[in-house]
């Protein structure tokens, strides 16, 4: 080709196809977009367990003057996500039909419903008495044509109740129904939680951009006379790693890839390397008191990782926030239970509800399985779950001594040894960080007051059970020590990969990376 090397124009197909799949998906057919979240949906019977004159009100609630018979409660958000406004002659609906949007609920019928939430005043005159095309009828709820501009959005709050006749335990999602005219891959409204792939253009354009990153790397491996140098958080030497069993999947896997990459470094894991938070950090502080570290030099080979900060006494251990870890309540299958309010949460602990039909679930004493002391999983449970309070005294001090006739609570060392005893004793409650507890198809994770163990329920001030993950070093490490690259290694696009896949977030997506907390409401 006259000269230029063929690699160069691989690597112009290589910036050209992404720019352009950029621009069809953002610029002309990703102009309109019309999405709904479901940001609630879940069953209000155990309201009538709870205690005060509020219990169960949804349930003295009346449809056709009988009382409900198991009500839900639905909160959906309407909004626009494109970059184009949408305005009432976008919908695909006949002219003369002033419904824009259809919420179905199958298995429910509507009780009632309003709009609690509009982005911009002007929406709230869409949604006045008498309005053409606002209403509900049965278990359906008819939404008008409303203008949205970008990013404008409302919310519709929905009580159901169940159908006679339908006999499944849960509820199907809510079937939306909605499109416009013009719009992204045919204008059918989205579930913004989620992303759908690219259109079909993008696919072939994201195919194309495959081939020639193959062709890349088979012209990087075919120049057999090049060395390719090792990456720059490569060290040699043997690190010693100790802390939180609830990091320990992403620690695991990390040291194997880290040691395929740098030949030079060892990281050797035993059964005793992980035993908890605060163990690993009094590790690590002895071993730097042994070491007889000069003022001002750390220690290069040993990292100990905790679930939340330090206490004090530890002045020459050093913090630096790796990831948010979600935590979750796991429970038996058979308690039949998988949603329970904070407030019942914090009476099982304190031993109010000492049986699962107490919050309608099967008639099972509680047995709460604990992580010993010194658990960052365990810690974290007490200080933001359960406002501070002790847990109750244990009532035996072998898991599998419990008396599962009655009401007790036992201990254990690690959160593998937890759900392994939750799978096994009828009626146990206990907690895991979600990567583990997910891994296990023989335990149920618990929601907290409908909402599951997520990064956005944590944003929202709605999920309550997470904690900043830290490294912590002796004193400074040299920055060509093993301690230090493998904390490079962690903050890298591999090392968060890593951290990602085991349910963690790393502290460099959050919006404040340095405090490495949710964003908040």
């Amino acid at each position: 080709m006259n000269g230029v090397p063929w690699e160069s124009v691989i690597a112009v197909l290589g910036l050209a196809v992404p720019v352009t799949a950029a621009l069809w998906e953002f610029f002309l057919a990703g102009r309109k977009r019309l999405g709904y979240r479901v940001q609630m949906d879940t069953s209000a019977r155990d309201s009538a367990t709870s205690s005060g004159p509020e219990a169960g009100v949804l349930q003295r609630m009346q449809w056709d003057g009988a009382d409900l018979h198991d009500p839900s409660v639905v909160l959906l958000r309407m909004e626009n996500v494109g970059w184009t406004p949408i305005v009432e002659e976008d919908y695909v609906a006949p002219a003369n039909d002033p419904v824009g949007i259809r919420v179905a609920f199958p298995g429910r019928r509507v009780v009632g419903m309003v709009v609690t939430e509009c982005s911009h005043t002007v929406l709230r005159d869409f949604f006045a008495p008498g309005t053409p095309g606002l209403g509900a009828t049965d278990g359906v709820i008819r939404l008008p044509k409303v203008k949205l501009n970008r990013r404008a959005h409302y919310k519709v709050l929905a009580v159901l109740d169940r159908v006679p006749d339908f006999t499944e335990t849960d509820f199907p999602d809510p079937e939306v129904t909605a499109g416009v005219v013009g719009g992204v891959r045919g204008g059918t409204i989205k579930r913004t939680e989620y992303y759908p792939f690219a259109s079909r253009p993008v696919r072939w354009l994201l195919a194309a951009l495959v081939l020639v990153s193959v062709a890349q790397s088979v012209s990087t491996f075919a120049r057999s006379d090049e060395t390719v140098a090792a990456p720059l958080d490569c060290a040699e030497g043997t690190l010693h790693l100790t802390g939180s069993t609830a990091f320990q999947p992403v620690l695991e896997r990390a040291a194997e890839q880290y040691t395929k990459t740098c030949t030079d470094a060892r990281i050797p894991l035993t059964e005793n390397s992980f035993k908890g938070s605060v163990p690993g950090l009094d590790t690590l502080a002895a071993a730097g008191g042994k070491a007889g570290s000069e003022e001002g030099r750390g220690l290069g080979n040993r990292l100990s990782f905790s679930d939340g900060p330090k206490s004090d006494g530890r002045p020459r251990l050093l913090p630096r926030p790796v990831a948010l870890s979600l935590f979750t309540l796991v429970v038996n299958k058979d308690t039949g239970v998988r949603d329970l309010s904070l407030k019942q949460v914090r009476e099982i602990y304190a031993g109010k509800i000492t049986n699962w039909k107490q919050v309608r679930g099967n008639d099972l004493p509680v047995q709460l399985v604990s992580r010993n002391p010194g658990s960052g999983t365990r810690t974290t449970l007490q200080e933001q779950v359960l406002e501070g309070r002790p847990l109750l005294a244990t009532t035996a001090n072998d898991c599998r001594s419990l008396d599962t006739k009655t009401p007790g609570r036992c201990e254990v060392g690690a959160t593998p040894g937890l759900l392994d005893t939750v799978a096994s004793v009828p009626g146990a409650l206990g907690h895991s960080e979600v990567g583990a507890a997910t891994a296990r198809d023989d335990v149920r994770l618990v929601r907290i007051d409908g909402y599951p163990a997520t990064l956005e329920g944590a944003d929202e001030g709605a999920y309550p059970y997470w904690q900043t993950e830290i490294a912590y070093t002796y004193g400074e490490p040299p920055a060509d020590s093993i301690a230090a690259g493998f904390l490079r290694y962690l903050a890298n696009e591999v090392g968060k990969d890593i951290i990602r896949s085991q349910g963690h977030r790393p502290c460099s997506e959050l919006d404040k990376p340095l405090l490495c907390r949710p964003s908040g409401p």
